[in-house]
């Protein structure tokens, strides 16, 4: 007899397992590193090309082959784990993890177990209002990925698949595993926290530049382990691992879901199965993979083909003098330093613009000007250009150049982003643009009192309202004005001339 449920109950809700478990969660995070070759060959490190071409004798773990550890990568480790608050090991050894899987093709992963580069760290992420948590980092380990399985069938999963096909192109390549101490006192903001954890992990690697950081290519992906625990209680519960999510919202998904699955199992009267899980990113539930294996299933032993790495206090020191300043606490500064308000601020971090106003703030353009510019018409052009704001290869002194003409009274806002669309195809500089185009506002006395005469013989009651003292009626004017010199009319200058022709003074 078993207390285990063939057929899963449904999920509580969310507040129903709050109310009677605690949630107990903890993360393993892969970083693929953007060293130039692989982490044990000199096999090229590459993202997208043709399969099975960035492969070698090492990789494929032929006969007589000798490993090489990639010394760039040792380097990233250490300064992520100087990054990540960890005790860097003096003296620390790879190890064989034995399991067989046709995407690992030497029938062993090359990491490390008992001796990781790093340890016993952490980090304080920051939630969306503003309060920190700190999550403890048990260790990160370096070792090598696996290559990619693609199943070809109508579900894309080995279950069902009518035949395998594996690309060896990702086997070798170098990773960083940061593993978490078990992450308890959550409540409600598991979920949140998940994705500010793995979020903060992200911004981390891309500051440090020593990974691509792109989460739809797998350069950052997540383990979430969650577990449930009664109330009161002191032992954790069997957790389950959803494996390889990698999006922020997926992550944040699968620990909801995840609590809630738990739960319902749980409050049924039956037991939990310590297991891998697949997320399924359609439905936002998880489904069952294979049972997870412990430490000793893997048949751990030192790398016997690879020698120690040795760290010394000075290498250890060069490198943390290399570390950029924290992200978090960048963030902190540029928010007071640019006056946004929070929401203007959390809008262009979740744009993925803080970088490139940044750069045209200290190139000279005001906070506001660069905000503005980014946030909107690049990002509108991105957008119909369907592609990133990023992407399109805008300058930061572009930027400045195109408000400093705007501010001379050479051009106005309207033209600007005529300007600034020619410039993306290839036109030149704004200035250049400008000139060639002839796109200079009109603010010639006889050119623009012509223009306003016609506008306002054509349109007797606007001039009545202005007459009468209505003077944001004037724009009714401006329009017909801007449309008679092509948009390019200094429209304060038009104002003026209103004015004077009425005898009302501005």
């Amino acid at each position: 007899m078993t207390d285990t449920l063939t057929t899963e109950p449904a999920p509580l809700s969310f507040e129903e397992a709050l109310e009677r478990y605690e949630p107990v969660m903890g993360f393993e995070v892969h970083v693929e590193l953007n060293t130039q070759t692989k982490m044990f060959s000199s096999a090229p490190n590459a993202f997208g090309d043709e399969p099975n071409t960035n492969v070698n004798e090492v990789d494929l773990g032929l006969p007589g082959t000798l490993p090489v550890v990639n010394g760039k990568a040792v380097e990233y480790a250490i300064k992520l784990g100087l990054a990540l608050n960890c005790q860097i090991a003096p003296y620390c050894r790879f190890a064989r993890k034995q399991y067989f899987y046709p995407d690992t093709p030497k029938n062993w992963q090359t990491s490390q177990y008992d001796e990781p580069i790093a340890f016993e760290g952490f980090l304080d992420v920051e939630l969306d209002d503003g309060e920190i948590f700190r999550v403890e980092i048990e260790r990160a380990h370096m070792e090598e990925d696996a290559g990619k399985l693609t199943h070809a069938g109508t579900s894309g999963r080995i279950q069902g698949a009518d035949y395998s096909l594996v690309d060896y192109n990702r086997a070798g390549v170098p990773l960083i595993e940061i593993v978490t101490k078990p992450i308890t006192g959550a409540g409600e903001r598991a979920p949140e926290i998940a994705r500010a954890y793995v979020s903060a992990i992200r911004d981390i690697v891309k500051a440090l530049n020593i990974s691509d950081a792109k989460m739809e290519r797998g350069n950052v992906r997540c383990d979430a382990n969650v577990s449930l625990m009664e109330k009161g209680a002191s032992q954790f519960g069997t957790r389950s691992e959803t494996k390889n999510v990698n999006s922020l919202r997926a992550v944040e998904h699968a620990v909801h879901y995840e609590i809630r699955r738990h739960a319902g199992i749980l409050a049924a009267g039956g037991s939990i199965v310590q297991e891998t899980r697949h997320w399924k990113e359609d439905t936002r539930t998880t489904s069952s993979g294979r049972p997870k294996s412990d430490a000793d299933d893997y048949r751990y032993f030192p790398e016997p083909d690879l020698v120690p790495i040795v760290t010394t206090e000075e290498w250890i020191e060069k490198l943390r003098a290399e570390l950029p300043e924290p992200p978090a606490a960048r963030r902190r500064r540029l928010r007071e330093a640019w006056g946004y308000s929070d929401k203007e601020f959390r809008d262009v971090i979740a744009a993925g613009l803080m970088d490139q106003i940044d750069q045209t703030v200290s190139q000279g353009a005001t906070p506001a000007v660069a905000r503005k510019w980014w946030m909107g018409e690049i990002s509108r052009i991105a957008n119909a250009r369907d592609t990133d704001p990023g992407a399109l290869g805008v300058e930061p002194s572009t930027i400045v150049e195109l408000n400093g003409l705007i501010e001379e009274g050479r051009i106005n806002d309207k033209i600007a982003r005529q300007v600034l669309e020619h410039h993306l195809d290839g036109e030149g500089t704004p200035t250049e643009i400008v000139s060639a185009r002839g796109l200079e506002v009109v603010s010639d006395d006889e050119a623009l009192t012509a223009a306003v005469e016609k506008a306002m013989a054509e349109n007797p009651d606007v001039v009545e309202k202005v007459a009468a003292g209505k003077l944001k009626a004037i724009g009714a004017l401006i329009g017909p004005v801007m449309k008679e010199t092509r948009g390019q009319a200094d429209a304060g200058k038009v104002r003026e001339i209103v004015l004077n022709k009425l005898g009302i003074e501005g």
